[in-house]
Parts: C-alpha cells; sequence; structure tokens
C-alpha cells in the first residue's frame, strides 16, 4: 500500500494553521463546516471560474459571535475589489444574504504568483484545456518557479495526455523536495482540466525553505491572517 499524505493536512498543528479558525458546540458543528464548503465553492466559482479570472490561491475563514471574517489571497487584488471598492461590497452582500450573518472580507495580495502552487495548478490545467503541448506547458512552469526562487518544484499530470488511448502520467521534477521533513514549507497545490477527451488531474508541489530559517513572506502572510504556527524539532 502507499504511504502517501497529503502535505497540508501532515502539518496543520505544527508547522501550518487550519484553514477555517473557528469554535462550535456539538449542534451547530456540520451546519457551519456545510457554510464553510458553499462559501469557498461560490467564491471560487465567483472569482476562479468566471472572467475576470482574479487568480485567488487561497481562502480562510474565520469565525465570532457576531462576524464571519474571509481572508482572499489572490494575485489580482484589484479585480477582487473593483473600480472603488464595488466589487468586494457586492460579494459581501452576497454572502450576508447566503449566510444570514455579518461578513467582512480582506484581501491579501500575492506578490509572487510563480511560487503559488495552486495558480501554477491552475494556470497548467487551464492551458491543457487549450491543447497546448503538456510537455511544454510542465517544463515551462517548473522553470519559472525555480528562477523565481523556489528550492525545489514538482510537477505531476495525469490522464489521457495528448487525447491518448489510455491514461498516463507525466512527471517533471526539479531541486529538492524533502516531503518528510515537517518543518519544510512545502505548498502543494490541485486543479482539473476537463477537456474534451476526459478530466487531466494537475498536482504541484513547490518547496520554499525550512520554517526555521528566518521568517519569509509567506509566514508573515499567514500570521497577518490570524495563523499561529508553531515550529518543533531540532534546529
Amino acid at each position: 500500500m502507499g504511504q502517501k499524505t497529503h502535505p497540508f493536512g501532515l502539518r496543520v498543528g505544527i508547522t501550518e494553521a487550519h484553514k477555517s479558525r473557528w469554535y462550535a458546540p456539538k449542534a451547530l458543528y456540520g451546519e457551519l463546516l456545510i457554510e464553510d464548503y458553499k462559501i469557498r465553492e461560490f467564491l471560487d466559482k465567483r472569482l476562479n471560474r468566471t472572467p475576470p479570472f482574479a487568480a485567488v490561491s487561497d481562502m480562510l475563514i474565520e469565525r465570532t459571535r457576531e462576524e464571519l471574517k474571509i481572508v482572499v489571497k489572490t494575485a489580482r487584488p484589484g479585480l477582487v475589489i473593483g473600480p472603488k471598492g464595488a466589487e468586494v461590497e457586492r460579494l459581501t452582500e452576497e454572502l450576508q444574504y447566503m449566510t444570514g450573518r455579518k461578513v467582512s472580507i480582506s484581501i491579501l495580495e500575492v506578490k509572487n504568483p510563480d511560487l503559488e502552487s495552486k495558480l501554477i495548478a491552475e494556470g497548467v490545467a487551464e492551458q491543457l484545456k487549450k491543447r497546448a503541448s503538456y510537455r511544454r506547458v510542465v517544463n515551462m512552469r517548473a522553470q519559472a518557479a525555480m528562477q523565481s526562487g523556489a528550492k525545489g518544484v514538482r510537477i505531476l499530470i495525469s490522464g489521457r495526455l495528448g487525447g491518448a488511448e489510455m491514461s498516463r502520467q507525466m512527471d517533471v521534477r526539479m531541486g529538492s523536495l524533502p516531503l518528510s521533513t515537517f518543518q519544510a514549507n512545502i505548498d502543494y497545490g490541485f486543479a482539473e482540466a476537463f477537456t474534451t477527451y476526459g478530466a487531466i488531474g494537475v498536482k504541484v508541489w513547490i518547496y520554499k525553505g525550512m520554517h526555521t530559517d528566518a521568517p519569509d513572506e509567506e509566514t508573515a502572510i499567514s500570521n497577518a491572517a490570524g495563523a499561529r504556527p508553531r515550529a518543533r524539532g531540532r534546529r
């Protein structure tokens, strides 16, 4: 049997904080969990699936008794905010109507989209839908990530590549990728390309360095969003 684990789930509570931060009694927990899922689905559909594509890489949800706070990490904050903040206000109103709670949306800008695994995966999937050469697309994206400062990158695509009769995989690796090191800052992203000949899955791993090194931009963003990851193990 394979011994694979999710790179993010493996590190939750050690170096990564949860993407939804709230506490609820047992009777309310299921309802709020489904609400979180619907919020993420709604924002993903509005910001990532319909033009203008806002390149949202992550969504963090926090709840207090009075307020529901959503932090959106995006490479194109201007498209999420809209002219004079009109788009954010519209999203806030729709979410308030949907949830029946007071909602506030904060925008965090992603300074380097080439180092965000989710955005890379979405970019590769988009190119595959347009029938671009999958080998060229994957190699170019991996090289762009390395040139942007990644210490290691892996892109795995799987499915009917190039419309082939049988499903197969293509795996590109560059640099080092210590997946079983808890202190390693591994960014993992997944996307699907729904082509005319079937679905193609895209998985991306990016190694950005050790959490025990000097605090980087990612840690600063995570802490700004309310996360308090704990560093364990030897330094």
